[in-house]
């Protein structure tokens, strides 16, 4: 038997490391709060309160990660916007029902916990959350020697927000005639980056050169999800919005079903926007056929909004002065027998 003391160092967990992280991310998570948030960053648990404004407040939860774009962060040493993007999944989903994102935690696991590529990390989760009104009120860092390769990590994020019952976006009442809004994305958000990552390894591009204006291809791939909380919210103070879909997995052929009535069809116009530059390199340099493009990518659509007739060019001007970019994408039509209930064409 050998007599050697060991310690939790000695079997990889630095328990030293751990706590030095908690200390570098309080200033950031400070900086995220709400007046609804009870207690400070470090408890076991996290207090919220729900506010008062709220007659009969639901609370609508959503969970996410980054998917395989965090193979790109690691390859590329590229870490201070991958918690931005672990964010935006989650309270951009929770929003497409009308809720206010309240709280956010996040769960980061590795095998070897490096202090600095970690607060980059937490950094850009607090960002995140900051942009989108919404308190970052705990998480945890689980490091686990031998779970993970050197040098790579993983996220989960955890949004809760809040809506009135009576205003809850549920899609039911959309009808024939409502219009399809388009607000931009920043690029290719969290999705289809296995596919990105096969086009990148076959075609081999140079990724630092000119690219799209000031960026180069490295910086429009790995480019944050945009944050779509604030100008949605300030929307719904002023009309209606009959449904939204956050375009996700799936891209817009299979994430706007989702809002829709059973009898409803959302006709897209595919030439009302144009397929930005990092889309229309990714199509050649992948040859992916169009129709697979829409089902794997947003393809420059970030969020589609419905609204009726009615109020569509109000929903224009406001989205407009909140710093969105909005297409008119096209109209909500009658379903003919069992049709896909997205035809972009």
């Amino acid at each position: 038997m050998n007599s050697t003391p060991l310690s939790y160092r000695d079997a990889g967990v630095d328990i030293d490391a751990g706590d030095k992280l908690v200390e570098n991310i309080k200033p950031f998570a400070k900086r995220t709060m709400r007046p609804e948030v009870l207690g400070d960053l470090g408890g076991f648990g996290a207090l919220v309160e729900i506010s008062k404004k709220y007659q009969n407040p639901v609370l609508v939860s959503g969970t996410d990660g980054v998917g395989t774009k965090l193979k790109l962060a690691f390859e590329w040493d590229k870490h201070d916007t991958v918690g931005i993007d672990l964010v935006a999944m989650s309270v951009n989903d929770i929003l497409v029902q009308g809720a206010e994102p309240l709280f956010f935690l996040d769960y980061f696991a590795c095998g070897k916990l490096d202090v600095a590529r970690a607060t980059d990390v937490i950094k850009g989760i607090a960002q995140g959350c900051e942009e989108s009104g919404c308190a970052l009120i705990g998480g945890e860092t689980a490091e686990m020697p031998s779970m993970y390769p050197d040098g790579e990590y993983d996220l989960a994020g955890f949004a809760v927000g809040v809506v009135e019952k009576s205003q809850v976006i549920n899609g039911r009442n959309i009808v024939a005639g409502d219009v399809v809004l388009g607000l931009a994305s920043n690029g290719a958000h969290s999705n289809g980056y296995s596919l990105v990552r096969k086009i990148l390894a076959r075609d081999k591009p140079e990724l630092d050169t000119p690219f799209d204006g000031e960026k180069t291809l490295r910086q429009a791939i790995i480019a944050p999800t945009r944050l779509y909380v604030k100008p949605v919210l300030a929307a719904l103070k002023e009309f209606e919005i009959k449904g939204m879909a956050h375009i996700t997995g799936g891209g817009i052929t299979e994430n706007v079903p989702r809002v829709l009535p059973e009898n409803c069809v959302a006709q897209i116009d595919a030439n009302a926007w144009t397929l930005p530059k990092l889309f229309q390199w990714l199509q050649h340099a992948g040859n992916v056929e169009m129709q697979e493009m829409y089902r794997t990518f947003n393809c420059g659509i970030g969020m589609v909004v419905i609204v009726s007739s009615e109020v569509v060019e109000q929903a224009e001007k406001l989205f407009v002065k909140q710093g969105e970019t909005v297409y008119r994408l096209g109209k909500i039509r009658e379903r003919v027998g069992d049709e896909h209930q997205t035809q972009i064409q």
